[in-house]
């Protein structure tokens, strides 16, 4: 018992994470049946945003990883276009 409950308090984003995911795909599916298209699109993004926190939950990313994997990025970018001619982008006209 003792096991079970730690692993419940453990994995406590993880649970609250997949039950959002089956809820946004049940949601999904009775829309689509009841031909409400944007609430459909709506609970997709949620099963994806839901998706999306569960897997950065799973492989232990934070927000503070998120952004220094943007500051990389945006560090790489500003390099790689001061490289780029300086009639880079070319308008054809």
């Amino acid at each position: 018992m003792a096991t079970l409950t730690t692993g419940v308090v453990l994995l406590r984003w993880q649970l609250l994470s997949a039950v959002l995911m089956f809820m946004a795909s049940t949601l999904n599916i009775q829309f689509r049946k009841s031909d409400y298209i944007g609430l459909a699109v709506i609970s997709s993004g949620l099963g994806m945003a839901a998706a999306c926190w569960f897997a950065t939950g799973l492989l232990g990313i934070t927000l503070v990883d998120v952004a220094i994997i943007w500051n990389n990025i945006k560090d790489v970018m500003v390099e790689i276009s001061s490289h780029a001619p300086p009639e880079w982008p070319m308008v054809l006209t």
